[in-house]
């Protein structure tokens, strides 16, 4: 017969299995904050998540999209640390640029350990783009060119020198063993406004995304030289060789994703991941990305904090060599 002693045990342990389970189970309402105004990356983050979880029924009501503007999302992250650190109904939106400018310290004193990292759900490339008449047919083309006349090729990206524009062209700078501070930069407010700049001759160069520039390639109004990925891109730009295919070892992936704040439990950060997981592997969620103009990239838990941190030793570096 069981003593009391080892009812009390078996109690115990059931307590600890249902204060598990509750802990784990989907939050009662879900928010994703987005770290700029309305319509911007971050939105578009937010809305990939809040829209795919309600479709597949992950969540039973619709999780609310919240801004909040500055700093590039440097403000939405020092909110989230200091005001929300253990609250796991919230995500927030994050990309590659978040990594970047961390790495900069330009989201003040905390680094790439201050939060939760949760999972990177989509991905657009990099590119550099000519002008459909331009002479330049080639990456290797520019990048030769570029060596022997940097200043008859003047670069124009959305923002400024030391954002992911800027350090996709100060990649190709540096493989044609130029100084990137020394490139005729055009910081220029988003994709259209690159590509107006493009066609009318103001700029000989754009660095900026697959997805903002493949319509106007398969239109016939620019070339995009080469994809910043290790494979090709599938679709519109299947036939657009990658930067290392012309013998360039360039890579820039601009994943977009997500991060909790560095008190959430391990039961729902747990909660996150096994549900991501689940959701990257449905059409419903495969559709939402697609519609965003996003390519695969699913990294999720422990191997996205881990890519999160890599990115940022990385940019770091980078930054290091181009003088910034």
């Amino acid at each position: 017969m069981p003593t009391f002693f080892s009812n009390t045990k078996m109690l115990a342990c059931a307590m600890v299995l249902l204060g598990a389970t509750a802990a784990s189970a989907a939050p009662e309402k879900t928010e994703c904050l987005a770290g700029a105004k309305p319509g911007g990356g971050f939105d578009l983050t937010c809305r990939l998540a809040a829209n795919s979880l309600l479709a597949t029924k992950a969540i039973d009501k619709p999780m609310a999209v919240t801004y909040m503007e500055g700093g590039v999302g440097a403000v939405a992250y020092n909110h989230v640390i200091s005001k929300r650190a253990d609250d796991a109904s919230l995500i927030t939106a994050a990309s590659s640029g978040s990594a970047l400018l961390i790495a900069q310290g330009k989201f003040g004193k905390y680094d790439a350990s201050a939060v939760r990292w949760l999972a990177g759900l989509g991905a657009d490339y990099g590119v550099l783009v000519v002008a459909a008449n331009s002479p330049i047919k080639t990456l290797k083309d520019l990048v030769d060119a570029y060596a022997k006349t940097p200043n008859e090729f003047p670069i124009g990206g959305g923002g400024a020198v030391g954002s992911q524009d800027w350090m996709k062209a100060a990649l190709m700078a540096k493989a044609a063993g130029q100084a990137p501070k020394s490139m005729r930069y055009v910081a220029l407010e988003g994709g259209g406004a690159v590509i107006t700049a493009l066609e009318g001759g103001h700029i000989k160069v754009a660095s900026g995304d697959a997805a903002e520039m493949v319509a106007h390639h398969t239109a016939g109004k620019v070339r995009i030289l080469a994809v910043m990925s290790k494979e090709r891109l599938p679709g519109a730009l299947k036939d657009v060789p990658t930067a290392k295919e012309q013998g360039i070892d360039v890579d820039w992936t601009v994943w977009r994703g997500f991060y909790v704040g560095p008190n959430v439990s391990d039961a729902d950060y747990a909660w996150w991941t096994s549900t991501f997981e689940k959701l990257t592997a449905t059409p419903e969620f495969a559709k939402e990305r697609e519609a965003r103009g996003l390519f695969p990239f699913t990294v999720i838990g422990k191997a996205f904090d881990e890519r999160v941190k890599a990115d940022v030793a990385r940019f770091k570096a980078l930054a290091a060599e181009a003088g910034l």
